[in-house]
Protein backbone atom coordinates (compact mmCIF):
# COMPACT_ATOMS: atom_id res chain seq x y z
CA UNK A 1 0.00 0.00 0.00
CA UNK A 2 1.28 3.23 -1.35
CA UNK A 3 1.86 5.59 2.27
CA UNK A 4 1.88 9.55 2.33
CA UNK A 5 4.21 11.04 4.69
CA UNK A 6 4.76 14.94 5.92
CA UNK A 7 7.54 16.38 7.23
CA UNK A 8 7.60 19.43 8.78
CA UNK A 9 11.21 20.05 9.53
CA UNK A 10 14.72 18.74 7.55
CA UNK A 11 14.57 15.36 8.34
CA UNK A 12 17.96 13.42 7.56
CA UNK A 13 18.01 12.25 4.04
CA UNK A 14 19.46 8.79 5.97
CA UNK A 15 16.03 8.16 7.84
CA UNK A 16 14.04 8.87 5.22
CA UNK A 17 15.87 6.14 3.06
CA UNK A 18 14.38 4.00 5.71
CA UNK A 19 10.96 4.70 4.48
CA UNK A 20 9.75 2.15 2.29
CA UNK A 21 10.03 2.87 -1.68
CA UNK A 22 6.39 3.57 -2.22
CA UNK A 23 5.94 5.99 0.55
CA UNK A 24 5.71 9.59 -0.71
CA UNK A 25 7.28 12.42 1.64
CA UNK A 26 6.95 15.91 1.50
CA UNK A 27 6.89 18.64 3.63
CA UNK A 28 3.19 19.80 2.52
CA UNK A 29 1.02 16.95 1.31
CA UNK A 30 -2.61 16.11 1.77
CA UNK A 31 -4.14 13.67 3.81
CA UNK A 32 -0.87 12.26 5.02
CA UNK A 33 -0.65 8.87 7.05
CA UNK A 34 1.95 10.10 9.64
CA UNK A 35 4.03 13.37 10.42
CA UNK A 36 7.85 13.68 11.06
CA UNK A 37 8.60 16.51 12.39
CA UNK A 38 11.56 17.45 14.69
CA UNK A 39 11.05 20.83 16.46
CA UNK A 40 7.86 22.56 14.74
CA UNK A 41 5.06 23.37 17.44
CA UNK A 42 2.21 21.97 16.16
CA UNK A 43 -0.17 23.36 19.43
CA UNK A 44 -2.46 25.47 17.03
CA UNK A 45 -1.92 23.55 13.64
CA UNK A 46 -4.34 21.68 12.23
CA UNK A 47 -3.83 17.78 11.78
CA UNK A 48 -5.98 16.11 9.37
CA UNK A 49 -8.34 13.20 10.52
CA UNK A 50 -6.26 10.90 8.49
CA UNK A 51 -2.78 11.04 10.04
CA UNK A 52 -2.27 7.61 12.19
CA UNK A 53 0.86 8.59 13.55
CA UNK A 54 3.28 11.06 14.51
CA UNK A 55 7.32 10.57 15.08
CA UNK A 56 9.05 13.31 16.88
CA UNK A 57 12.95 12.72 15.48
CA UNK A 58 14.15 13.41 19.17
CA UNK A 59 13.36 13.10 22.97
CA UNK A 60 11.07 15.64 23.83
CA UNK A 61 7.38 16.14 22.33
CA UNK A 62 6.80 19.20 24.21
CA UNK A 63 6.05 20.60 20.88
CA UNK A 64 3.33 18.30 20.11
CA UNK A 65 -0.48 17.90 21.44
CA UNK A 66 0.16 14.55 22.37
CA UNK A 67 -3.26 14.46 25.00
CA UNK A 68 -5.25 15.50 21.53
CA UNK A 69 -3.54 12.66 19.89
CA UNK A 70 -4.20 9.92 22.08
CA UNK A 71 -7.86 10.95 22.22
CA UNK A 72 -8.11 10.41 18.36
CA UNK A 73 -5.94 7.04 18.54
CA UNK A 74 -2.77 8.25 17.03
CA UNK A 75 0.25 7.02 18.12
CA UNK A 76 2.94 9.64 18.97
CA UNK A 77 6.62 8.19 18.22
CA UNK A 78 9.96 9.64 20.24
CA UNK A 79 13.44 8.64 19.98
CA UNK A 80 14.79 8.12 23.00
CA UNK A 81 18.34 7.94 23.25
CA UNK A 82 19.23 8.51 19.51
CA UNK A 83 21.19 12.04 21.05
CA UNK A 84 22.49 10.29 24.09
CA UNK A 85 26.22 10.72 22.79
CA UNK A 86 25.59 13.99 21.30
CA UNK A 87 24.10 15.32 24.83
CA UNK A 88 26.74 12.99 27.14
CA UNK A 89 29.77 15.05 25.09
CA UNK A 90 28.19 18.49 25.72
CA UNK A 91 27.54 17.64 29.29
CA UNK A 92 31.54 17.12 29.82
CA UNK A 93 31.81 20.23 27.72
CA UNK A 94 29.73 21.82 30.30
CA UNK A 95 31.61 20.61 32.90
CA UNK A 96 35.25 21.68 31.69
CA UNK A 97 33.45 25.40 30.63
CA UNK A 98 32.53 25.32 34.33
CA UNK A 99 35.34 24.33 36.15
CA UNK A 100 37.89 25.77 34.26
CA UNK A 101 36.47 29.08 33.78
CA UNK A 102 36.81 29.39 30.01
CA UNK A 103 34.33 31.83 29.40
CA UNK A 104 35.84 34.55 31.02
CA UNK A 105 39.48 33.51 30.47
CA UNK A 106 38.24 33.35 26.43
CA UNK A 107 36.63 37.37 26.99
CA UNK A 108 40.15 38.56 28.73
CA UNK A 109 42.06 36.96 25.76
CA UNK A 110 39.38 38.74 23.44
CA UNK A 111 40.04 42.11 25.05
CA UNK A 112 44.13 42.27 24.85
CA UNK A 113 46.44 44.81 23.00
CA UNK A 114 49.71 45.13 21.41
CA UNK A 115 51.97 43.42 19.83
CA UNK A 116 53.13 39.71 21.08
CA UNK A 117 55.62 40.90 23.87
CA UNK A 118 52.75 42.87 25.60
CA UNK A 119 50.68 39.87 24.87
CA UNK A 120 52.70 37.37 26.48
CA UNK A 121 53.43 39.93 29.58
CA UNK A 122 49.22 40.45 30.21
CA UNK A 123 49.06 36.89 29.79
CA UNK A 124 51.48 35.99 32.65
CA UNK A 125 49.85 38.57 34.99
CA UNK A 126 46.64 37.60 34.48
CA UNK A 127 46.04 33.98 33.79
CA UNK A 128 46.28 33.75 37.71
CA UNK A 129 42.63 34.95 37.93
CA UNK A 130 41.08 31.90 35.43
CA UNK A 131 42.56 29.20 37.58
CA UNK A 132 40.23 26.39 38.01
CA UNK A 133 40.57 22.81 39.20
CA UNK A 134 40.55 19.30 37.72
CA UNK A 135 37.00 16.94 37.20
CA UNK A 136 38.78 14.00 38.59
CA UNK A 137 38.24 12.84 41.80
CA UNK A 138 35.25 15.11 41.86
CA UNK A 139 31.92 14.40 42.62
CA UNK A 140 29.07 14.10 39.75
CA UNK A 141 25.45 14.27 40.51
CA UNK A 142 23.22 12.90 38.46
CA UNK A 143 19.74 13.35 38.50
CA UNK A 144 17.85 10.97 35.40
CA UNK A 145 19.59 7.80 34.91
CA UNK A 146 18.20 7.15 31.30
CA UNK A 147 20.06 6.86 28.46
CA UNK A 148 21.93 10.27 28.58
CA UNK A 149 22.21 9.79 32.14
CA UNK A 150 23.91 6.49 32.17
CA UNK A 151 26.17 7.05 29.24
CA UNK A 152 27.34 10.20 31.12
CA UNK A 153 28.20 8.35 34.70
CA UNK A 154 30.03 5.97 32.52
CA UNK A 155 32.00 8.75 30.66
CA UNK A 156 32.25 10.49 34.16
CA UNK A 157 34.08 7.70 35.70
CA UNK A 158 36.62 6.87 32.80
CA UNK A 159 37.62 10.79 33.53
CA UNK A 160 38.20 9.53 36.99
CA UNK A 161 35.69 11.20 38.66
CA UNK A 162 33.07 10.20 41.69
CA UNK A 163 29.59 9.83 40.29
CA UNK A 164 26.22 9.95 42.20
CA UNK A 165 22.75 9.49 40.62
CA UNK A 166 19.05 9.37 41.75
CA UNK A 167 16.36 8.12 39.43
CA UNK A 168 12.70 7.04 41.15
CA UNK A 169 11.59 6.14 38.08
CA UNK A 170 14.71 4.11 36.91
CA UNK A 171 13.77 1.04 34.25
CA UNK A 172 15.00 -2.72 34.37
CA UNK A 173 16.74 -1.63 31.25
CA UNK A 174 18.57 1.29 32.24
CA UNK A 175 19.53 0.11 35.18
CA UNK A 176 21.73 -3.01 33.71
CA UNK A 177 23.01 0.15 31.45
CA UNK A 178 24.47 1.56 34.57
CA UNK A 179 28.11 1.03 35.37
CA UNK A 180 28.31 -0.78 38.91
CA UNK A 181 30.80 2.24 40.10
CA UNK A 182 27.45 4.76 40.67
CA UNK A 183 26.38 5.28 43.99
CA UNK A 184 22.48 5.82 44.53
CA UNK A 185 21.24 8.67 46.36
CA UNK A 186 18.23 8.79 48.14
CA UNK A 187 16.60 11.83 47.47
CA UNK A 188 17.42 15.08 45.22
CA UNK A 189 18.04 16.46 48.58
CA UNK A 190 20.81 14.18 49.28
CA UNK A 191 22.05 14.37 45.86
CA UNK A 192 23.04 18.01 45.06
CA UNK A 193 24.73 17.94 49.10
CA UNK A 194 26.89 15.46 48.02
CA UNK A 195 27.58 16.21 44.24
CA UNK A 196 30.33 19.16 43.13
CA UNK A 197 27.76 19.02 39.62
CA UNK A 198 24.95 18.79 39.57
CA UNK A 199 23.66 17.64 35.56
CA UNK A 200 19.93 17.13 34.72
CA UNK A 201 18.77 14.84 32.74
CA UNK A 202 15.00 14.25 33.39
CA UNK A 203 11.82 15.19 31.34
CA UNK A 204 10.05 18.56 31.89
CA UNK A 205 6.66 17.31 33.58
CA UNK A 206 4.82 19.14 36.45
CA UNK A 207 6.78 16.96 39.04
CA UNK A 208 9.86 18.10 37.59
CA UNK A 209 9.22 21.83 37.48
CA UNK A 210 11.88 23.99 39.45
CA UNK A 211 13.32 21.19 40.40
CA UNK A 212 16.12 22.59 41.21
CA UNK A 213 14.59 25.58 43.59
CA UNK A 214 16.01 28.18 46.30
CA UNK A 215 16.21 25.20 49.02
CA UNK A 216 18.22 23.01 46.84
CA UNK A 217 20.67 25.80 45.54
CA UNK A 218 21.15 26.32 49.26
CA UNK A 219 21.69 22.71 50.18
CA UNK A 220 24.43 22.61 47.32
CA UNK A 221 28.15 22.70 48.02
CA UNK A 222 29.51 26.50 47.89
CA UNK A 223 31.50 26.48 44.28
CA UNK A 224 29.55 23.50 43.11
CA UNK A 225 28.66 23.81 39.02
CA UNK A 226 24.79 22.97 37.71
CA UNK A 227 24.50 22.00 34.65
CA UNK A 228 20.86 22.09 32.59
CA UNK A 229 20.92 20.01 28.99
CA UNK A 230 17.33 18.73 29.78
CA UNK A 231 14.51 21.20 29.96
CA UNK A 232 14.18 24.84 31.30
CA UNK A 233 11.77 25.21 33.33
CA UNK A 234 13.32 22.48 35.06
CA UNK A 235 15.80 25.02 37.13
CA UNK A 236 14.10 28.25 38.55
CA UNK A 237 15.99 30.76 37.39
CA UNK A 238 15.75 33.45 40.13
CA UNK A 239 16.97 30.45 42.66
CA UNK A 240 20.16 30.31 40.41
CA UNK A 241 20.53 33.93 39.95
CA UNK A 242 21.04 34.04 43.32
CA UNK A 243 23.08 30.91 44.27
CA UNK A 244 25.50 32.50 41.43
CA UNK A 245 24.92 36.39 43.18
CA UNK A 246 25.72 34.60 46.82
CA UNK A 247 28.33 32.16 45.08
CA UNK A 248 27.16 29.10 46.46
CA UNK A 249 26.91 28.24 42.90
CA UNK A 250 30.50 28.67 40.66
CA UNK A 251 28.74 28.19 37.26
CA UNK A 252 25.54 27.69 35.92
CA UNK A 253 25.98 26.21 32.70
CA UNK A 254 22.84 25.19 30.19
CA UNK A 255 21.34 25.11 26.85
CA UNK A 256 18.50 27.76 27.02
CA UNK A 257 19.26 31.18 26.70
CA UNK A 258 18.13 33.52 29.60
CA UNK A 259 17.08 37.16 29.76
CA UNK A 260 17.40 37.25 33.82
CA UNK A 261 20.63 35.55 33.81
CA UNK A 262 22.54 36.05 30.31
CA UNK A 263 24.63 38.98 31.87
CA UNK A 264 25.89 37.25 34.42
CA UNK A 265 29.69 36.48 34.34
CA UNK A 266 28.97 33.07 35.07
CA UNK A 267 26.15 32.06 33.56
CA UNK A 268 27.01 30.42 30.27
CA UNK A 269 24.08 29.10 27.47
CA UNK A 270 24.24 27.66 24.88
CA UNK A 271 21.76 27.88 21.66
CA UNK A 272 19.81 24.92 22.65
CA UNK A 273 22.91 22.57 20.75
CA UNK A 274 22.76 19.41 22.48
CA UNK A 275 21.24 17.24 20.06
CA UNK A 276 23.08 19.50 17.42
CA UNK A 277 25.72 16.78 15.57
CA UNK A 278 25.05 15.39 11.96
CA UNK A 279 25.19 11.56 14.01
CA UNK A 280 22.53 12.41 16.54
CA UNK A 281 20.20 13.82 13.70
CA UNK A 282 20.75 10.66 11.27
CA UNK A 283 20.05 7.98 14.46
CA UNK A 284 16.93 10.19 15.63
CA UNK A 285 15.99 10.04 11.89
CA UNK A 286 16.72 6.09 11.02
CA UNK A 287 15.13 5.37 15.04
CA UNK A 288 11.45 7.04 13.86
CA UNK A 289 11.58 6.16 10.50
CA UNK A 290 11.78 2.89 11.73
CA UNK A 291 9.31 3.21 14.29
CA UNK A 292 6.42 4.66 12.19
CA UNK A 293 6.94 2.21 9.33
CA UNK A 294 6.58 -0.61 11.33
CA UNK A 295 3.28 0.44 12.83
CA UNK A 296 1.95 1.70 9.39
CA UNK A 297 2.41 -1.77 8.07
CA UNK A 298 2.32 -4.09 11.23
CA UNK A 299 0.48 -2.36 13.81
CA UNK A 300 3.65 -2.67 16.11
CA UNK A 301 4.62 -0.03 18.57
CA UNK A 302 7.94 1.12 20.48
CA UNK A 303 9.07 4.09 22.18
CA UNK A 304 5.19 5.86 21.70
CA UNK A 305 5.17 8.44 24.83
CA UNK A 306 1.24 7.63 24.73
CA UNK A 307 0.77 4.19 23.90
CA UNK A 308 2.09 0.68 25.34
CA UNK A 309 5.08 -0.68 23.37
CA UNK A 310 3.11 -3.80 22.00
CA UNK A 311 4.28 -6.36 18.92
CA UNK A 312 3.16 -9.41 17.53
CA UNK A 313 4.46 -11.91 15.03
CA UNK A 314 2.51 -11.35 11.63
CA UNK A 315 1.41 -15.61 11.91
CA UNK A 316 -2.29 -14.94 9.95
CA UNK A 317 -2.27 -12.46 6.83
CA UNK A 318 -5.29 -10.69 8.13
CA UNK A 319 -4.69 -8.25 11.12
CA UNK A 320 -6.76 -5.43 13.04
CA UNK A 321 -5.00 -2.85 14.74
CA UNK A 322 -7.00 -1.66 17.58
CA UNK A 323 -6.25 1.77 19.66
CA UNK A 324 -8.97 2.16 22.81
CA UNK A 325 -9.41 3.12 26.33
CA UNK A 326 -7.90 1.44 28.80
CA UNK A 327 -11.33 0.00 30.05
CA UNK A 328 -13.20 -3.14 31.39
CA UNK A 329 -14.51 -5.80 29.08
CA UNK A 330 -12.85 -4.29 25.59
CA UNK A 331 -11.34 -7.33 24.48
CA UNK A 332 -14.49 -9.36 25.27
CA UNK A 333 -16.58 -7.09 22.59
CA UNK A 334 -13.75 -6.98 20.36
CA UNK A 335 -13.98 -10.95 20.36
CA UNK A 336 -17.41 -11.11 20.48
CA UNK A 337 -18.19 -9.11 17.71
CA UNK A 338 -15.01 -10.92 15.39
CA UNK A 339 -16.88 -14.10 16.28
CA UNK A 340 -20.43 -13.49 15.59
CA UNK A 341 -18.88 -12.45 12.16
CA UNK A 342 -17.20 -16.07 11.86
CA UNK A 343 -13.54 -15.07 12.37
CA UNK A 344 -11.55 -17.48 14.34
CA UNK A 345 -9.07 -15.61 16.14
CA UNK A 346 -5.65 -16.86 15.69
CA UNK A 347 -3.85 -14.46 17.75
CA UNK A 348 -4.49 -11.14 20.26
CA UNK A 349 -2.25 -9.24 22.55
CA UNK A 350 -3.50 -6.10 24.05
CA UNK A 351 -1.49 -3.79 26.09
CA UNK A 352 -2.28 -0.66 27.88
CA UNK A 353 -0.53 2.78 29.43
CA UNK A 354 -2.56 4.70 31.82
CA UNK A 355 -6.10 5.75 30.11
CA UNK A 356 -5.17 4.02 26.76
CA UNK A 357 -4.85 0.50 25.43
CA UNK A 358 -3.82 -0.98 22.59
CA UNK A 359 -4.91 -4.20 21.06
CA UNK A 360 -3.21 -6.44 18.04
CA UNK A 361 -5.61 -9.21 16.40
CA UNK A 362 -4.96 -11.74 13.78
CA UNK A 363 -7.77 -13.66 11.95
CA UNK A 364 -8.23 -16.14 10.08
CA UNK A 365 -10.02 -14.72 7.34
CA UNK A 366 -10.63 -11.93 5.46
CA UNK A 367 -12.76 -8.90 7.17
CA UNK A 368 -15.60 -7.13 5.47
CA UNK A 369 -15.54 -3.53 6.03
CA UNK A 370 -18.99 -4.35 8.01
CA UNK A 371 -16.96 -5.64 10.50
CA UNK A 372 -14.83 -2.85 10.88
CA UNK A 373 -17.46 -0.66 11.39
CA UNK A 374 -18.49 -2.77 14.19
CA UNK A 375 -15.82 -2.79 15.93
CA UNK A 376 -15.08 0.98 15.43
CA UNK A 377 -18.86 1.46 16.83
CA UNK A 378 -18.20 -0.14 20.39
CA UNK A 379 -17.83 2.35 23.70
CA UNK A 380 -14.06 3.51 23.92
CA UNK A 381 -12.13 2.14 20.27
CA UNK A 382 -11.10 5.16 19.36
CA UNK A 383 -9.51 3.98 16.04
CA UNK A 384 -9.56 0.45 13.70
CA UNK A 385 -7.02 -0.38 11.09
CA UNK A 386 -6.96 -3.28 8.76
CA UNK A 387 -3.85 -4.37 7.87
CA UNK A 388 -3.70 -7.22 4.96
CA UNK A 389 -0.55 -8.31 4.56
Amino acid sequence: MTRKIQTLNAISKKGLARLPENYTVANDIADADAILVRSQVMHEMPIPASILAIGRAGAGTNNIPVKAMSERGVVVFNAPGANANAVKELVIAGMLIGVRNIVPALTFVAGLQGDDEALAKQVEAGKKNFVGHELRGSTLGIIGLGAIGSMLADAAIELGMNVVGFDPEITVDAAWRLPSQVRKAVSVDDLVKRADFVSLHVPMLPATKDLINAERVKLMKKGSILLNFAREGIVNEQAVLDGLNDNRLQAYVCDFPSKLLRKHPRFVALPHLGASTEEAEENCAVMVADQVTDYLENGNILNSVNYPNIAMPRESGFRLAIANANVPNMLGQISTTLAGAGLNIHNMVNKSRGEFAFTLVDVEGAVPPAVIKQLTAINGVLRVRYLPS
